[in-house]
């Protein structure tokens, strides 16, 4: 006589095959978001980490849509996804972490009738907002 187990062999061997490969793109997605993080350190400089606060205490958010932001969906400047991938900063400037970091502390420097202001951050909390942005 066959055990109850058997029975069931098929639903059991689905579901151990969905967690096996649910559990396996946790772990890619994981091992690419750390490898993000690491190249944009790398990159920039600053600490993702401290970002958040950042850019809500300057108010990035009122006018950028910018991944991993609560509330940052702003649709006055261009959205900030992807950032890394882009090649121009604020259109006009060669996307490097060194022009990021000076776009954010002033952007009329690259380009004079920009929308953008000069909010008053430092270059060391624009080198962890651009970080954090390269990061996404």
């Amino acid at each position: 006589m066959r055990s109850k187990l058997y029975r069931y062999r098929w639903p059991l061997l689905c579901a151990a095959v969905l967690i096996g490969a649910s559990t396996s793109v946790a772990l890619v997605t994981w091992k690419s978001q750390h490898q993000s993080r690491n190249v944009a350190i790398t990159m920039a400089g600053g600490d993702p980490d401290r970002a958040p606060n950042i850019i809500r205490r300057y108010g990035c958010a009122g006018c950028h849509t910018i991944p991993g932001i609560p509330g940052g969906d702003g649709k006055v400047g261009g959205a900030l996804s992807d950032l890394r991938g882009r090649v121009y900063v604020g259109g006009v400037a060669t996307n490097t972490a060194d022009n990021l970091i000076a776009w954010i502390v002033s952007p009329q420097t690259f380009s004079p009738r920009s929308a953008m202001p000069a909010t008053g951050i430092s270059e060391a909390e624009a080198r962890d907002v651009a970080t954090y942005l390269y990061s996404q």
